[in-house]
């Protein structure tokens, strides 16, 4: 076997490059056989000749042509020509700029992967480390804030003869008419006055129920003409002046029969401090105020009002046939506002005014030493909860020792009222309407 017949034995089929031509090869036509069949003799032999094909000229290489040599084994791969032997196959790209094989890698790292999108059970474990976090900051702040409350020392205790506790939560609400923290610049900005000492400017009993009854809010007129004990009968706000918060509890328990759960007192700087704390609150004025001693001048209608004019407006004596019984009104209007605004969520949950709030609130009231954070949330809830609000029932006028006269209260409705708190009831409807 010759050297080309060998070759042809090895070579697979197939491979990509032609086989070498053997010298008694002749041009064959597509499709013809690689080796020739040996010519029939005989009676096989055909009796007719092929027509004759003109021997067509070999296409010569390009590369040839130009070098002036024969041509170095060109082959196609892929469509894409190649030297035979020259360098690496390169693979065609395809339309789109990749190729027929593996994508390419980009320079200088690892192959991107295609984004993955976080997965529910991912996204449940951030919002519950979001609630966690928000419920620790929470209660943090809320163990803040009660660290800061100021105690008065000995304002609900036990007597003799004190009243039983009744059903409910019975809350004292004062408002003092002290200058603490007033500065002389402020107290003649604010109208106050040089007056020294304190007393009390305005009461109210707050009554919340253990059922599903709205609260009662009453106001007790500070002029009203009690019997406070050891001192005989004269006005209520006297009861604070002879002796202090624990005083006055221990009168406002016996003229009306309740047991008091919790005491809450605010002064002038306090009062001013909260409401610019909450960026001042909506009131309806009923009808235009000017009361230069009140500092206050306002129009009628819907308005928001700042600490100043807030202070100004439940001071004020103007306006109304009965100047203190409107006053306690007002009392009564702007508590319910700014307590529901205090305890919105937008106030709540910015800390920009929540924070301010809670230091504010804080550093302007003071409780007994058994009132906490969780009972001051207690009475904002109640407040929210628009009350009902009276006035003791009141008619005529008695003098009392200290001078002047005070405001006589209706006995029979005025025990009708504390008679249905007592009894946690809600208040009979000719009481309310009394006044």
């Amino acid at each position: 076997m010759s050297e080309d017949d060998r070759t042809r034995a090895m070579r697979s089929p197939g491979d990509g490059r032609p086989l070498p031509p053997r010298p008694d090869d002749g041009l064959r036509s597509g499709g013809a056989p690689a080796h020739q069949a040996p010519p029939l003799r005989g009676a096989n032999a055909p009796t007719h000749k092929l027509p004759t094909v003109p021997s067509a000229p070999e296409p010569s290489s390009p590369r040839a042509a130009d070098d002036g040599g024969p041509s170095q084994g060109r082959s196609r791969v892929y469509g894409r020509e190649r030297s035979g032997g020259g360098g690496p196959v390169r693979p065609l790209r395809s339309p789109s700029g990749g190729s027929g094989g593996p994508p390419e890698q980009p320079r200088g790292g690892a192959p991107r992967g295609p984004r993955r999108r976080p997965s529910g059970r991912l996204i449940v474990k951030i919002i519950a480390a979001f609630l966690v976090a928000l419920l620790v900051t929470g209660v943090g702040l809320l163990f803040w804030i009660d660290s800061r409350l100021s105690g008065i020392e000995g304002v609900l205790d036990n007597y003799e003869g004190r009243p039983d506790d009744t059903p409910g939560t019975n809350w004292l609400l004062v408002g003092s008419d002290s200058r603490k923290g007033l500065s002389a610049a402020q107290r003649k900005k604010l109208a106050t006055g040089r007056a020294v000492g304190q007393r009390t400017d305005s009461m109210m009993l707050l009554h919340i129920p253990d059922g599903s009854d709205k609260p009662t809010l009453v106001s007790l007129p500070r002029d009203s003409a009690v019997t406070i004990p050891g001192r005989g009968r004269d006005k209520l706000n006297s009861a604070y002046a002879f002796g202090g918060p624990k005083l006055l509890v221990r009168t406002v328990e016996t003229v009306t029969g309740l047991h008091i759960d919790n005491y809450m007192e605010i002064g002038f700087a306090g009062f001013v401090d909260i409401v610019d704390a909450v960026g001042g609150v909506e009131i309806n004025v009923r009808a235009a105020v000017d009361d230069p001693k009140a500092g206050l001048k306002l129009k009628k209608g819907p308005q928001v009002l700042n600490g100043s004019q807030a202070l100004g407006y439940v001071r004020t004596r103007k306006g109304g046939a009965l100047p203190d019984f409107e006053r306690t009104k007002r009392q009564r209007q702007f508590l319910g506002a700014v307590v529901k605004k205090a305890a919105s969520p937008g106030v709540l949950i910015n800390p920009f005014t929540s924070i301010p709030l809670a230091m504010s609130a804080t550093d302007a009231v003071e409780v007994d030493t058994g009132t906490g954070v969780f009972d001051m949330l207690s009475l904002g809830l109640s407040m929210g909860d628009s009350p009902v609000t009276t006035v003791v029932p009141f008619g005529g006028e008695e003098s009392v020792a200290s001078g002047g006269t005070a405001i006589k209260w209706d006995r029979t409705k005025a025990v009708a009222l504390f008679d249905a708190l007592k009894e946690d009831k809600p208040v009979p409807k000719e009481v309310i309407d009394a006044n």
